[in-house]
């Protein structure tokens, strides 16, 4: 929706209508005014209006539920959030004296009423949030008077709704609906219009010459509506314009200085578009600015040292560009700075040490960037920072850094992967903080060690990823005991002993109450390593990390708990290329989400229990290259695996006319009653016979009919026996002085 510029207007008229309506409960209803009432009220499905005094029976309509009257006409129908459903009648447009109509909130569908512009006093229309359909009803002369006009989040269709009679509108807001075509920017700004919300929308083409007519406009916002081609040059003279936001479209070309003229922006969000080239550094004549987002374009360069000039700046999003060189801006000049963003770019250089000097950062984002150096001991004054992602970098000295940023109280998320790759070991003491943290990824840093005891203080910690590192030892017992730990992986390291009995009993993979309480919310991607060749996932926010216990690629032994079926909030269980035996509980077919069980590559023995053909969920299953025997359960989800989920597994048989892997024959037909052999294997047998009598007998023609061949063979086979005696003489020699030496020293 809007900013709050938008409200101005709406109060205004608001605080109007409330001045009249005070006086409207003793009034008599107007019988026209009445009448219309009372059709639009039948169009409404009874049980789902909660109107108080709307019926035949009582003729005081200007004591119904949200009527006001002034001199016995209705002048406003607020209507809103009452969980209306039904249609609008036409018969609403008879109520000539009306002012405010305001049906927003409901479940209103159908077609909007066509003569709703022949209401010439209608000054505030508001049909936001229902499910209106088709095109909206406007007309040359249409809503003479209208000044605010919301149809947002509904479903209507066609070209956009233009106002040329509305000589007063200031704010149209219709985003999120179906809206196509271009965008006619000649004919928005006839009237003094404050702000253009068309967002959501499924426009075509490009932004068309004309925005530059709206010199009122301070707000316009255009995000997700499929727009291309570059902006206007004269989008650029809107000089009162306090809100741009053009995200996720699909525009393109250079950000022009022109960006300088907007002296009384504050907010700018260019997201997730292909705009290119450098950015411009013109940002010393913004002053106002609090929000900048360029973040998912193809800009390079460097960043603006002029935004050191923007000291009312809250929001710097650079993330997901070609930005390179050092960060040169003076944050000592950003007292107010919460968010910055510019991960996955090619910054260079150190940390900047003056970034300490923003005191109220809460969001710092510099990962998949080329910055090397160490982390500065100033990082301890960053005391509200919530979120610091330094991941995919060149630092050094991951200890240091570990004991200056347990000093920060409110950290909650720490991603540092692949930044500190020199082989460290991973810190034994001088660590007592990390008592907010709730995300730790720590995740191919080569280090190298056992999982120390002061992560216990992390007592809030749900995401622990410390995979692909070197670390040994038994996995230590408290880890299970962590009440909010949801996600684990410590898959690629080299892990050992049996997996503790306490991961059977994780209290936020068994009850409801652990698994979303605490979430961290900002937007930020944190990603996750799968594989050598840099393959990842990317999970923007903590609540979208599947509930996980992710052991591969370890020395663990022992059993596969039974007690692991009591997590029935696991999402994915992978305990495959590991050491682990015995069978498979049957007990896992409790876990109801599961959608994920590897179990390959272990010394698993036994059948496959049929009750994991209970496991709805489950869309990938793997337990080849272990011991297992029996069929292979049929039915459920288990018709969806393929033979290579299986394979491995010398006496483990199909029930679905396949083979027993690992084994030469196939079971039988059950025609005679009898098992038979396979022709498959036998055939197999016979040609490699038939190959190996057949070259025999080729050696044996040309030896027979070539005497040159047959004197050079045998020549030859003289020669490697002479050879062989030599080579065989002199070891037996050698081997007999050392015996002899060896008695008689």
């Amino acid at each position: 929706m809007g900013g709050y510029y938008c409200l101005i207007p709406c109060l205004l008229v608001c605080f109007l209508l409330h001045t009249h309506g005070s006086h409207s409960l003793n009034q008599t209803c107007n019988s026209t005014d009445l009448e219309a009432l009372l059709a639009f009220s039948s169009g409404l499905d009874r049980k789902g209006s909660r109107l108080v005094g709307w019926g035949p029976n009582d003729a005081a309509c200007c004591s119904w539920t949200g009527v006001s009257c002034d001199l016995g006409r209705v002048v406003g129908l607020d209507l809103s959030n009452k969980s209306l459903h039904g249609s609008i009648s036409s018969a609403i447009t008879l109520l000539d004296g009306l002012v405010t109509l305001n049906l927003s909130r409901n479940s209103l569908h159908g077609q909007a009423p066509e003569g709703l512009g022949r209401l010439a006093r209608m000054r505030i229309l508001d049909l936001s949030m229902n499910m209106l359909s088709g095109a909206f009803p406007t007309s040359e002369h249409g809503f003479p008077a209208i000044e605010v006009v919301n149809v947002s989040f509904n479903q209507f269709k066609g070209p956009h709704p233009v106002f040329p009679g509305a000589m007063n509108l200031m704010v149209l807001d219709i985003s999120s609906n179906a809206f196509s075509g271009g965008i006619n920017t000649t004919a928005l700004c006839v009237a003094p219009v404050k702000a253009l919300l068309f967002s959501g929308n499924e426009f075509t083409g490009e932004i068309r010459a004309g925005f530059g007519r709206c010199k009122m406009l301070t707000e316009l916002s255009i995000d997700s509506s499929g727009l291309t081609g570059k902006l206007p040059r004269d989008l650029y003279t809107m000089s009162e314009l306090r809100r741009l936001s053009l995200r996720d479209n699909q525009f393109s070309g250079s950000l022009g200085e022109d960006l300088g003229n907007f002296s009384q922006l504050m907010h700018i969000d260019l997201s997730y578009n292909m705009f290119s080239g450098v950015i411009p550094d013109v940002f010393e004549g913004l002053r106002r600015l609090e929000f900048l987002s360029l973040a998912s374009n193809l800009l390079t360069g460097t960043l603006p040292a002029s935004l050191s000039s923007c000291k009312m700046l809250r929001v710097i999003n650079l993330r997901n560009n070609s930005l390179s060189g050092k960060i040169a801006i003076d944050f000592r000049l950003l007292p107010r700075l919460n968010i910055l963003d510019a991960g996955t770019n090619r910054l260079s250089g150190p940390i900047p040490r003056d970034l300490t000097w923003c005191t109220k950062l809460r969001t710092l984002n510099l990962g998949r960037n080329m910055l090397d150096g160490e982390i500065p001991e100033s990082f301890k004054n960053l005391r509200s920072l919530l979120i610091l992602s330094l991941g995919s970098n060149g630092f050094t000295n991951l200890s240091w850094a570990l004991r200056v940023l347990q000093h920060l109280p409110e950290l909650t998320t720490l991603v540092l992967t692949r930044s500190f790759r020199g082989g460290e070991t991973i810190p034994m003491d001088g660590i007592s903080g990390f008592q907010s943290l709730q995300v730790l990824v720590l995740a191919n840093c080569a280090l190298s060690g056992m999982i120390q005891p002061w992560l216990q203080n992390s007592k809030n910690l749900r995401v622990l990823d410390i995979s692909w590192n070197k670390l040994s030892g038994p996995i230590p017992p408290w880890l299970g005991n962590l009440n909010n730990l949801f996600y684990i992986d410590l898959s690629r390291n080299s892990f050992s002993g049996e997996l503790p009995e306490s991961f059977t009993q994780m209290k936020s993979l068994i009850s409801s109450a652990y698994s979303s309480e605490h979430a961290s919310i900002e937007d930020l991607p944190l990603f996750i390593k799968k594989n050598p060749a840099g393959n990842s996932l990317q999970y923007n926010r903590v609540v979208s990390f599947p509930p996980s216990l992710i052991l591969s690629n370890n020395l663990l032994v022992g059993p596969v708990l039974p007690g692991l079926g009591h997590l029935v909030y696991l999402h994915v269980l992978d305990l495959s290329w590991n050491k682990f035996s015995g069978g498979i509980p049957d007990e896992l077919s409790s876990l109801e989400n599961l959608e994920e069980l590897n179990l390959t590559h272990n010394y698993l023995s036994g059948s496959i229990p049929t009750s994991l053909t209970k496991l709805s969920f489950l869309s990938k299953f793997d337990v080849s290259y272990n011991n297992l025997t029996g069929d292979i359960p049929t039915g459920g989800q288990f018709s969806t695996f393929t033979d290579e989920s299986f394979v491995g597994n010398d006496a483990l048989c199909l029930r679905r006319n396949g083979p027993c892997f690992g084994k030469a024959s196939f079971e039988g037909t059950e025609n005679d009653g009898t098992d038979t052999i396979s022709t498959m294997p036998a055939m197999t047998y016979i040609i490699a016979e038939a190959g190996f009598a057949f070259g025999l007998l080729a050696v044996c023609n040309i030896l027979f009919f070539a005497r040159a061949w047959r004197a050079a063979y045998f020549l030859a086979v003289d020669r490697f026996f002479d050879m062989l005696y030599v080579i065989i003489m002199v070891k037996v020699n050698k081997l007999r002085r050392k015996w002899e030496d060896k008695e008689h020293p």
